[in-house]
């Protein structure tokens, strides 16, 4: 009664105006003929790792905002410390697709954990409190460690050519069975490169494993 897709960067979640035939929601309903679409999280184009897709409106329902998720993200420069953002984000007035941190915009709150460095990257793990539109890209480039490769938030290209961001960890209770569940998706080779002394135990782990 669900699925998790581990998605490429790239393709979209829901079909658009721009993309009609190349989307998650394409490929689920060649795959799953009869079953509608219902994505219980959702990633940018660009942001890899895992999708869970509810197969009925019940588990739909059931699961929505239940599933813990852990990303991983490489930003630019040397941040050091683990930390919280807290910070508005709204819709940046130039732009419908941009946002930008604005007293005026809804409450955003980002955790992270610093796992390692390189000569010019650092990797963090991520959990999210909120789930605002770009909220990791706008939080880190408020901080000034926007993500490698997000141009559109100042982020340098020069190593990678898309963001280092994905979604590699969930966790959720079945709505049937009541067990405690968990999914992994190692971090992409492009952002692994970035930051190679730096290596991830992606066996699954109990979620109380994963707070921070």
């Amino acid at each position: 009664y669900y699925i998790v897709y581990d998605k490429p960067t790239g393709m979209p979640v829901h079909p658009s105006a721009r993309h009609r035939r190349d989307t998650l929601g394409n490929y689920f309903a060649a795959s799953m003929p009869g079953h509608t679409f219902r994505a219980v999280n959702r990633l940018d184009r660009d942001t890899s790792g895992l999708c869970m897709i509810a197969k009925d409106a019940y588990t739909a329902s059931a699961l929505q905002g239940k599933l813990e998720k852990r990303y991983y993200a490489v930003l630019c420069g040397h941040l050091t410390g683990d930390g919280t953002i807290s910070a508005p984000i709204a819709r940046t007035e130039a732009s419908i697709i941009t946002r930008c941190v604005r007293q005026d915009g809804k409450p955003a709150v980002t955790h992270y954990r610093v796992l390692g460095h390189s000569a010019d990257y650092t990797a963090v793990e991520i959990r999210l409190e909120t789930g605002r539109t770009h909220q990791i890209r706008v939080h880190f480039s408020h901080l000034g460690y926007p993500l490698a490769g997000d141009d559109l938030y100042g982020g340098s290209r020069r190593h990678i050519g898309q963001q280092a961001l994905h979604c590699g960890r969930l966790f959720w209770r079945d709505p049937v069975t009541k067990q405690a569940c968990s999914a992994v998706s190692p971090w992409r080779r492009d952002m692994q490169q970035l930051v190679p002394a730096v290596q991830l135990d992606w066996r699954n782990r109990n979620e109380e494993d994963c707070k921070f």
